[in-house]
């Protein structure tokens, strides 16, 4: 992948994240399920920026926030779809 299209979608997921943190702030009441999948597409995107610019610490640290993430959609979705 060419650096500079990496480091755009290192960005975007970056702005994702920012979002979603600001989101968590700022709203009367919190959608998790859209917090969640901000917070995995933010994480997936950031992890394949890091393929490429890698840093240990950082695709560490997406990996377990994906994980969380991952989980926190499937418990909202669970939450959200009638059985």
């Amino acid at each position: 992948m060419n650096p500079v299209i990496a480091d755009a979608i290192g960005l975007v997921g970056s702005a994702l994240m920012v979002a979603a943190y600001a989101y968590s702030n700022m709203a009367a009441r919190i959608d998790f399920l859209f917090f969640n999948l901000l917070n995995l597409v933010g994480s997936f995107l950031l992890i394949g920026s890091l393929t490429v610019h890698f840093n240990l610490a950082s695709m560490m640290l997406e990996i377990v926030w994906a994980a969380i993430a991952a989980v926190g959609l499937a418990k909202a979705w669970r939450r959200r779809t009638p059985l």
